[in-house]
C-alpha cells in the first residue's frame, strides 16, 4: 500500500528500541479500513477492528448515558486486550518485529 503525502506519527517505543510496539500497524490498518480494504486492514493489524468497535461502543455508552459498567462493554475490552496480546506474542514468536 502506498501512502504518499500522508503523515503518520512515529512510535516512541520503536524509536527507542527499534522494535515494533504492541500497537504498531494500527494507523496503517485504519487507513486501509477507511479505503474499504478490510482484508488488508486485518493483515496489517488484526486488533484494529475490535479496538475500533470497542471505542465506538464506549463513545455510544457515554454519549447516550448508558450503563458504563455493563458486562458487554467489559467483555469487549477484555477481548480486545487478549487479541492485542495474542497478536504481539505471535509477532515475537515468528520474528516479525522490525
Amino acid at each position: 500500500m502506498r501512502q504518499s503525502g500522508l503523515f503518520f506519527d512515529s512510535c516512541p517505543f520503536k524509536y527507542l528500541t527499534h522494535l515494533d510496539c504492541p500497537g504498531c500497524g494500527f494507523q496503517r490498518a485504519v487507513l486501509a479500513l477507511l479505503q474499504g480494504n478490510l482484508t488488508e486492514s486485518f493483515h496489517l493489524y488484526p486488533p484494529a477492528i475490535p479496538f475500533l468497535v470497542s471505542a465506538l461502543a464506549t463513545l455510544t455508552t457515554y454519549t447516550l448515558k448508558l450503563d458504563k459498567n455493563s458486562k458487554t462493554l467489559k467483555t469487549m475490552y477484555v477481548a480486545t486486550g487478549i487479541i492485542m496480546v495474542i497478536n504481539y506474542t505471535y509477532k515475537i514468536i515468528t520474528h516479525q518485529l522490525h
